[in-house]
Protein backbone atom coordinates (compact mmCIF):
# COMPACT_ATOMS: atom_id res chain seq x y z
CA UNK A 1 0.00 0.00 0.00
CA UNK A 2 1.75 2.87 -1.33
CA UNK A 3 1.01 6.73 -0.03
CA UNK A 4 2.40 10.05 0.46
CA UNK A 5 2.94 11.50 3.87
CA UNK A 6 3.23 14.40 5.13
CA UNK A 7 6.30 16.28 7.76
CA UNK A 8 5.73 19.83 7.94
CA UNK A 9 3.65 19.66 4.55
CA UNK A 10 6.63 18.12 3.33
CA UNK A 11 6.34 14.94 1.00
CA UNK A 12 7.77 11.30 2.03
CA UNK A 13 6.76 8.67 -0.01
CA UNK A 14 5.71 5.72 2.01
CA UNK A 15 4.79 2.06 1.73
CA UNK A 16 2.66 0.01 4.25
CA UNK A 17 3.64 -3.68 3.90
CA UNK A 18 0.64 -5.38 4.74
CA UNK A 19 1.74 -9.13 5.39
CA UNK A 20 5.03 -7.85 7.31
CA UNK A 21 3.16 -4.94 8.82
CA UNK A 22 5.80 -2.63 8.13
CA UNK A 23 6.38 0.70 6.97
CA UNK A 24 9.01 1.64 4.31
CA UNK A 25 10.42 5.26 3.42
CA UNK A 26 12.02 6.94 0.73
CA UNK A 27 15.10 7.59 2.25
CA UNK A 28 16.08 10.74 -0.19
CA UNK A 29 12.70 12.40 0.76
CA UNK A 30 13.92 12.28 4.49
CA UNK A 31 17.29 13.19 3.83
CA UNK A 32 15.68 16.33 1.62
CA UNK A 33 13.31 17.17 4.47
CA UNK A 34 16.41 17.21 6.78
CA UNK A 35 19.19 18.63 5.13
CA UNK A 36 17.80 20.99 3.02
CA UNK A 37 19.36 19.47 0.67
CA UNK A 38 19.40 20.88 -2.89
CA UNK A 39 20.62 17.61 -4.24
CA UNK A 40 19.67 14.74 -1.82
CA UNK A 41 20.58 11.80 -3.75
CA UNK A 42 24.68 12.85 -3.89
CA UNK A 43 24.10 13.67 0.11
CA UNK A 44 22.88 10.10 0.72
CA UNK A 45 25.67 8.94 -2.02
CA UNK A 46 28.22 10.16 -0.06
CA UNK A 47 26.41 9.33 3.65
CA UNK A 48 26.23 5.66 2.43
CA UNK A 49 30.09 5.66 1.55
CA UNK A 50 30.39 6.94 4.66
CA UNK A 51 28.87 4.54 6.79
CA UNK A 52 30.46 1.83 4.82
CA UNK A 53 34.21 3.19 5.53
CA UNK A 54 33.26 3.69 9.37
CA UNK A 55 32.27 -0.40 8.85
CA UNK A 56 28.71 0.31 9.44
CA UNK A 57 26.34 -3.48 8.47
CA UNK A 58 23.16 -0.44 7.35
CA UNK A 59 23.31 -1.34 4.03
CA UNK A 60 22.40 -4.79 4.30
CA UNK A 61 18.96 -3.09 6.36
CA UNK A 62 18.04 -1.09 2.75
CA UNK A 63 15.97 -1.60 0.39
CA UNK A 64 14.96 -0.57 -3.23
CA UNK A 65 10.65 -0.05 -4.22
CA UNK A 66 9.16 1.48 -7.46
CA UNK A 67 7.98 4.73 -5.91
CA UNK A 68 6.17 7.18 -8.04
CA UNK A 69 9.35 10.24 -9.06
CA UNK A 70 8.79 14.19 -9.75
CA UNK A 71 8.24 13.44 -13.73
CA UNK A 72 5.10 11.11 -12.64
CA UNK A 73 7.18 7.77 -13.58
CA UNK A 74 7.51 4.71 -11.15
CA UNK A 75 11.13 4.54 -10.40
CA UNK A 76 13.30 2.39 -8.78
CA UNK A 77 14.30 4.02 -4.86
CA UNK A 78 16.04 3.32 -2.03
CA UNK A 79 13.97 2.58 1.20
CA UNK A 80 14.36 1.77 4.69
CA UNK A 81 11.80 0.77 7.45
CA UNK A 82 11.37 2.90 10.63
CA UNK A 83 14.04 0.91 12.63
CA UNK A 84 17.08 1.78 9.52
CA UNK A 85 15.59 4.84 9.08
CA UNK A 86 16.45 5.34 12.79
CA UNK A 87 20.25 4.42 12.54
CA UNK A 88 20.46 7.08 9.48
CA UNK A 89 18.94 9.83 11.22
CA UNK A 90 21.24 9.68 13.74
CA UNK A 91 23.78 10.57 11.41
CA UNK A 92 22.06 13.54 10.20
CA UNK A 93 22.94 16.64 11.82
CA UNK A 94 19.43 18.32 12.07
CA UNK A 95 17.35 20.80 13.96
CA UNK A 96 14.34 18.44 12.80
CA UNK A 97 16.00 15.56 13.34
CA UNK A 98 13.95 15.34 16.70
CA UNK A 99 10.44 16.40 15.74
CA UNK A 100 11.00 13.64 12.56
CA UNK A 101 11.80 11.06 15.24
CA UNK A 102 8.46 11.83 16.85
CA UNK A 103 6.41 11.82 13.59
CA UNK A 104 7.66 8.63 12.40
CA UNK A 105 6.48 7.16 15.50
CA UNK A 106 2.92 9.06 15.08
CA UNK A 107 2.68 7.83 11.90
CA UNK A 108 3.12 3.99 12.81
CA UNK A 109 0.31 4.54 15.90
CA UNK A 110 -1.61 6.13 13.56
CA UNK A 111 -1.20 2.93 11.56
CA UNK A 112 -2.33 0.53 14.23
CA UNK A 113 -5.12 2.53 15.40
CA UNK A 114 -6.45 2.66 11.90
CA UNK A 115 -6.03 -1.40 11.67
CA UNK A 116 -7.82 -1.57 14.75
CA UNK A 117 -10.19 0.91 13.44
CA UNK A 118 -10.53 1.58 9.97
CA UNK A 119 -13.22 4.42 9.92
CA UNK A 120 -10.34 6.51 11.44
CA UNK A 121 -8.20 6.16 8.21
CA UNK A 122 -11.31 7.53 6.80
CA UNK A 123 -11.64 10.70 9.27
CA UNK A 124 -7.79 11.27 8.49
CA UNK A 125 -7.98 11.60 5.56
CA UNK A 126 -11.14 14.17 5.27
CA UNK A 127 -9.10 15.88 8.13
CA UNK A 128 -6.36 16.90 5.95
CA UNK A 129 -8.88 17.43 2.71
CA UNK A 130 -10.53 19.82 5.01
CA UNK A 131 -6.44 21.46 6.05
CA UNK A 132 -5.66 22.12 2.64
CA UNK A 133 -9.28 24.18 1.80
CA UNK A 134 -11.34 21.43 -0.26
CA UNK A 135 -15.19 21.68 0.41
CA UNK A 136 -17.20 19.30 2.22
CA UNK A 137 -19.01 18.29 -1.17
CA UNK A 138 -16.19 17.91 -3.20
CA UNK A 139 -14.89 15.82 0.40
CA UNK A 140 -17.90 13.14 -0.57
CA UNK A 141 -17.64 13.20 -4.04
CA UNK A 142 -13.71 12.27 -3.36
CA UNK A 143 -14.48 9.78 -0.66
CA UNK A 144 -18.06 7.96 -2.39
CA UNK A 145 -15.37 7.85 -5.96
CA UNK A 146 -12.81 5.96 -3.76
CA UNK A 147 -15.07 3.59 -2.41
CA UNK A 148 -16.57 2.92 -5.86
CA UNK A 149 -12.79 2.36 -7.04
CA UNK A 150 -11.65 0.15 -4.41
CA UNK A 151 -15.16 -2.04 -5.27
CA UNK A 152 -13.97 -2.51 -8.94
CA UNK A 153 -10.21 -3.38 -8.12
CA UNK A 154 -11.52 -5.61 -6.01
CA UNK A 155 -13.23 -7.66 -8.39
CA UNK A 156 -10.10 -7.38 -10.67
CA UNK A 157 -8.49 -9.62 -8.55
CA UNK A 158 -11.14 -11.89 -7.76
CA UNK A 159 -11.03 -12.37 -11.49
CA UNK A 160 -7.33 -12.72 -12.23
CA UNK A 161 -6.26 -9.15 -12.71
CA UNK A 162 -2.98 -9.07 -10.29
CA UNK A 163 -0.15 -7.22 -11.75
CA UNK A 164 0.06 -3.68 -11.05
CA UNK A 165 0.82 -2.70 -14.45
CA UNK A 166 -2.58 -4.44 -15.77
CA UNK A 167 -4.40 -2.31 -12.97
CA UNK A 168 -2.90 0.59 -14.39
CA UNK A 169 -3.41 -0.29 -17.97
CA UNK A 170 -7.34 -1.30 -17.39
CA UNK A 171 -7.67 2.51 -15.78
CA UNK A 172 -6.65 4.01 -18.44
CA UNK A 173 -8.42 1.92 -21.01
CA UNK A 174 -11.20 3.76 -18.58
CA UNK A 175 -10.24 7.06 -18.41
CA UNK A 176 -9.23 7.94 -21.73
CA UNK A 177 -12.81 6.64 -23.16
CA UNK A 178 -14.91 9.01 -21.25
CA UNK A 179 -12.25 11.87 -21.22
CA UNK A 180 -10.93 11.23 -24.19
CA UNK A 181 -7.66 11.65 -22.97
CA UNK A 182 -4.88 9.12 -21.01
CA UNK A 183 -4.22 9.44 -17.21
CA UNK A 184 -1.09 11.01 -17.95
CA UNK A 185 -2.34 13.55 -20.80
CA UNK A 186 -4.89 14.55 -18.38
CA UNK A 187 -2.19 15.09 -15.81
CA UNK A 188 -0.39 17.36 -18.55
CA UNK A 189 -3.49 19.23 -18.92
CA UNK A 190 -4.23 20.04 -15.29
CA UNK A 191 -0.11 20.81 -14.80
CA UNK A 192 0.56 17.82 -12.09
CA UNK A 193 3.86 15.61 -11.90
CA UNK A 194 3.69 13.36 -9.17
CA UNK A 195 0.58 14.54 -7.72
CA UNK A 196 -2.37 12.76 -7.76
CA UNK A 197 -4.82 13.41 -10.43
CA UNK A 198 -7.79 12.30 -8.48
CA UNK A 199 -7.37 14.88 -5.82
CA UNK A 200 -7.62 17.13 -8.37
CA UNK A 201 -10.35 16.67 -10.28
CA UNK A 202 -13.38 19.10 -9.90
CA UNK A 203 -16.73 17.79 -8.37
CA UNK A 204 -17.56 17.05 -12.01
CA UNK A 205 -14.86 14.89 -13.00
CA UNK A 206 -14.86 13.10 -10.04
CA UNK A 207 -18.72 12.18 -10.42
CA UNK A 208 -17.88 11.49 -13.98
CA UNK A 209 -14.94 9.12 -13.16
CA UNK A 210 -17.06 7.16 -10.51
CA UNK A 211 -19.65 6.42 -13.64
CA UNK A 212 -17.43 4.79 -15.42
CA UNK A 213 -16.03 2.81 -12.77
CA UNK A 214 -19.65 1.92 -11.67
CA UNK A 215 -20.24 0.91 -14.64
CA UNK A 216 -17.12 -0.93 -15.47
CA UNK A 217 -17.70 -2.87 -12.43
CA UNK A 218 -21.48 -3.95 -13.01
CA UNK A 219 -20.65 -5.00 -16.80
CA UNK A 220 -17.94 -7.20 -16.07
CA UNK A 221 -20.24 -8.72 -12.87
CA UNK A 222 -22.87 -9.11 -15.43
CA UNK A 223 -20.10 -10.86 -18.12
CA UNK A 224 -18.44 -12.13 -15.51
CA UNK A 225 -15.45 -11.57 -17.17
CA UNK A 226 -12.06 -13.19 -15.99
CA UNK A 227 -8.50 -12.29 -16.73
CA UNK A 228 -7.28 -8.77 -18.27
CA UNK A 229 -8.71 -9.09 -22.02
CA UNK A 230 -12.27 -9.31 -21.04
CA UNK A 231 -12.46 -6.69 -18.73
CA UNK A 232 -10.67 -4.64 -21.00
CA UNK A 233 -13.66 -4.54 -23.06
CA UNK A 234 -15.68 -4.04 -19.83
CA UNK A 235 -13.74 -0.85 -19.01
CA UNK A 236 -14.25 0.13 -22.33
CA UNK A 237 -17.48 -0.30 -22.48
CA UNK A 238 -17.90 0.99 -19.18
CA UNK A 239 -16.27 4.23 -19.76
CA UNK A 240 -18.07 4.90 -23.13
CA UNK A 241 -21.28 5.21 -21.12
CA UNK A 242 -19.96 7.96 -18.49
CA UNK A 243 -18.89 9.25 -22.08
CA UNK A 244 -21.97 9.76 -23.37
CA UNK A 245 -23.20 11.14 -20.30
CA UNK A 246 -20.66 13.66 -20.45
CA UNK A 247 -21.50 14.68 -23.76
CA UNK A 248 -25.07 15.30 -23.30
CA UNK A 249 -24.27 17.81 -20.17
CA UNK A 250 -21.32 19.48 -22.15
CA UNK A 251 -24.38 20.07 -25.13
CA UNK A 252 -26.87 21.23 -22.41
CA UNK A 253 -24.82 23.60 -20.57
CA UNK A 254 -22.22 24.40 -22.70
CA UNK A 255 -18.83 23.55 -20.59
CA UNK A 256 -16.32 21.42 -20.63
CA UNK A 257 -16.25 18.51 -17.84
CA UNK A 258 -12.45 17.92 -18.31
CA UNK A 259 -10.59 20.82 -17.80
CA UNK A 260 -7.33 22.32 -16.45
CA UNK A 261 -8.70 22.91 -13.20
CA UNK A 262 -6.91 21.83 -10.23
CA UNK A 263 -5.81 22.99 -6.71
CA UNK A 264 -2.35 23.71 -7.12
CA UNK A 265 -0.98 27.24 -5.26
CA UNK A 266 -1.39 29.66 -7.72
CA UNK A 267 2.64 29.95 -8.18
CA UNK A 268 2.55 26.58 -9.40
CA UNK A 269 -0.33 26.86 -12.11
CA UNK A 270 0.46 26.46 -15.65
CA UNK A 271 -1.55 28.23 -18.19
CA UNK A 272 -4.75 26.40 -18.88
CA UNK A 273 -5.62 24.62 -21.88
CA UNK A 274 -9.24 25.28 -23.45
Amino acid sequence: MSSIKLFESKKVRSHYDTEKEIWYFSIIDVIEILTDSPRPRKYWSALKTKLQAEGSELSQFLGQLKMQAEDGKMRETDVADTQTLLRIIQSIPSPKAEPFKQWLAKVGYERMQEISDPSQSIDRARENWQKIGRSEKWIQQRMTGQETRNKLTDYWKESGVEKSDEFALLTNIIHQEWTGLTVKKHKDLKGLKSQNLRDHMSEAELIFTALAELSTRQIAETKEAKGIIENAKASKKGGKIAKDARLKLEEQTGKKVVTGENFLPPAKEKKKLK
